[in-house]
């Protein structure tokens, strides 16, 4: 299916962006500015379950790569493709990258890997939990305090819209893993509740260009805007 997508930029070289679990295209709104200013057009894309995109309790992660790839083409057919993918978006865009050319790819705090054979229903129990907390603002803000009120409104707004499970139906089927391609960029938050240090220089040794943020939140940007900026220079560092 076509995904619900936010757009900045304009020109044939298009920076794709997949949020997190629980997050939306608009979790990207400080990031779009300054990759549009870049000379890139920039697709934040709503996944399944997500923001304005329609639900999908039977999802995967491949099928919702296969709805990237179909939005993607819809969108911007003869494009060069960049992309960038936090956590849960950074997973999909491992399997995007499998289906069609990404000439780079960035994954942020991702080890881009679902531990499968989850009752729907509970994990969807436990989603909701964490959802309603999350539609208050002030509550995002006190528990994140690097939130600006921007982000904390943009944050709620994700919440309010999210379909636990349509997120749950991602950990319901199997085991899903992806290795990193050589070439491939892995932005860490440094200690990382996602990315071990193993997993780090596994990833290193094959070649995937391991870039650590001391003391950043899981949503690097967020918490180290200047930072993550930074460490992406492929992305924000000129044409």
């Amino acid at each position: 299916m076509l995904l619900n997508t936010i757009e900045a930029g304009a020109g044939d070289r298009v920076v794709l962006l997949l949020h997190g679990m629980m997050g939306s295209a608009e979790s990207w709104w400080r990031v779009m500015s300054p990759l549009a200013a870049n000379g890139n057009r920039v697709i934040a894309v709503d996944l399944p379950g997500h923001g304005l995109s329609l639900r999908d309790e039977r999802c995967t992660v491949a099928s919702v790569a296969d709805d990237v790839v179909e939005t993607l083409v819809s969108r911007a057919p003869s494009a060069s493709v960049r992309g960038i993918g936090h956590s849960y978006g950074g997973t999909v865009l491992a399997a995007v990258a499998e289906r069609m050319p990404v000439t780079v790819a960035a994954y942020v705090d991702t080890a881009c890997a679902f531990t499968g054979g989850a009752d729907q229903r509970a994990l969807a129990a436990e989603y909701e939990v964490d959802r309603r907390r999350r539609t208050d603002p002030a509550w995002l803000r006190r528990t994140r305090p690097f939130y600006s009120a921007t982000d904390a409104v943009v944050e709620s707004r994700a919440a309010e819209r999210f379909d636990p499970m349509t997120a749950a139906s991602i950990s319901s089927g199997g085991d899903v893993a992806h290795e990193l391609e050589s070439g491939s960029i892995l932005v860490r938050a440094r200690p990382s509740g996602f990315v071990s240090d193993k997993d780090a220089a596994q990833a290193a040794r094959r070649g995937v260009l391991v870039r650590d943020i001391a003391d950043a939140a899981h949503s690097v940007w967020y918490s180290h805007f200047d930072e993550f900026c930074a460490a992406l220079p492929e992305f924000f560092g000129g044409n």
